[in-house]
């Protein structure tokens, strides 16, 4: 693996990440090969965010980079090499608003090869379970960042029951007030107090 680039990207780099990568795509390097550079660059930087050695702006230019090294590999990746790793609708909860870890929570996930269906904030129980029916996403996650507008999310779930969908759905949540006591009393399948957590936590529901 391209150690370099994948150093690049954790550590931010927005200036030369391009140029390694065309500079590796000249010298004949495989596609799928710095792929996996600049996803371990973007892991590395999600691991050090999770220890407390990195912070949300770390974690915000590792991802601005991946993307930028993303712009130049994309083309030469071959079909095969950008399969989804599965498809997640996020959202969070009627009568909150807050989207800032909703949003960096739908980045990394894109960037780690997830397909991401945003449907905004201030989202309704129905507007959940038809995005669940229409989506048939692998992962439904939802975001609150009020301990009065938590109490949707149980409410989701139970709808996802009345419906017959809760079991084609896996459901994750976060955000502030939520915990992992409060996940399984409502009987979600994972929580995370970070971004940074989003992506182990969901590939390793797959």
């Amino acid at each position: 693996m391209n150690t370099a680039i994948a150093k690049t990207v954790e550590e931010g780099n927005l200036y030369d990440i391009e140029e390694q990568v065309k500079a590796a795509l000249a010298g004949g390097e495989n596609p799928k090969e710095l792929l996996e550079a600049l996803m371990a660059g973007l892991k590395a930087c999600g691991d050090r965010f999770e220890t407390g050695e990195f912070f949300l702006p770390e974690l915000i230019a590792a991802g601005e980079a991946f993307t930028s090294g993303m712009g130049v590999l994309t083309p030469k990746l071959a079909a095969g090499d950008r399969v989804s790793q599965g498809k997640v609708v996020l959202g969070t909860v009627h009568g909150d608003v807050h989207d800032i870890g909703k949003n960096l929570v739908g980045f990394m996930l894109s960037s780690a090869g997830f397909t991401v269906v945003d449907i905004g904030t201030d989202v309704s129980t129905e507007q959940f379970v038809q995005a669940v029916r229409e989506e048939k996403p692998n992962v439904l996650g939802m975001s609150a960042l009020l301990t009065t507008t938590m109490l949707g999310m149980e409410d989701v779930i139970k709808e996802l029951k009345k419906q017959g969908l809760r079991d084609k759905v896996k459901v994750i949540i976060g955000g502030g007030p939520v915990s992992k006591k409060y996940c399984e009393d409502i009987g979600a399948d994972g929580y995370g107090n970070d971004a940074a957590q989003a992506v182990s936590l969901v590939k390793g529901l797959m």
